[in-house]
């Protein structure tokens, strides 16, 4: 599963160049996702009212914070990061010598993707690495499971039924794929850390919804 993993990860992972880095660091990042989280709950609250709102909020909150902390166990990080002592994390992409071809560890990868360029040459590394990754992408060493793809599709999973329109599940849709693809794009995640990840958003957002569904008022259910 590996290989192809690596396979699929090295065709859709390439350098679209500074512009495209800013993108996808933006799509990768919080800010420019407030209006959707506020377009989420105008629309829940337009259709079920305050009460629905407000156990609608307190459902989607659960689900993302369970999100990322369930991701976090197979990382070994956050508050449930201790479950799996024994469980060996996956390194990131960027931190993974064999789509290199170099020999060395993880760690030692780590530490080469953090050198200035003149650095990197004074080591006798070039730095033309097989890897796209921006240097502000540089990161955290574990990858799966993707706590990214697990919160945005825990919430599209959890918003989708709530809000019931076709262009806003479509929307839902779009906005998966684009943070998804824009984790792969930074060097972050391995295709199988987003289908993981996916899964573990997946069962957590429909629990969060049927909690939505039972407390958020008969508008819910209609």
């Amino acid at each position: 599963m590996y290989t192809f993993d690596h396979d699929l990860f090295l065709a859709l992972n390439f350098d679209g160049g500074p512009q495209l880095d800013r993108i996808m660091l933006a799509l990768s990042g919080t800010t420019m996702w407030l209006p959707l989280y506020a377009l989420i709950l105008w629309l829940v609250w337009r259709r079920t009212g305050w009460r629905g709102l407000a156990v609608f909020t307190a459902a989607m909150i659960a689900a993302l914070a369970l999100s990322d902390m369930v991701s976090g166990i197979f990382k070994h990080n956050g508050l449930l990061g201790g479950l799996l002592p024994g469980f060996e994390p996956r390194p990131r992409p960027m931190f993974t010598p064999s789509l290199e071809g170099l020999a060395i560890t993880p760690d030692s990868l780590h530490a080469l993707r953090r050198m200035t360029p003149d650095a990197l040459a004074a080591a006798g590394y070039a730095g033309d690495w097989a890897v796209h990754v921006p240097p502000e992408a540089v990161s955290g060493r574990y990858g799966t499971v993707s706590a990214h793809a697990a919160t945005i599709v825990a919430l599209a999973v959890l918003s989708a039924p709530a809000v019931r329109r076709r262009w806003f599940t479509l929307l839902m849709v779009l906005c998966t794929a684009a943070i998804c693809y824009s984790r792969i794009y930074l060097g972050k995640h391995f295709p199988m850390d987003l289908v993981w990840g996916s899964l573990v958003g997946a069962a957590l957002g429909r629990a969060a919804y049927a909690v939505y569904r039972r407390f958020g008022g008969s508008a819910a259910a209609e």
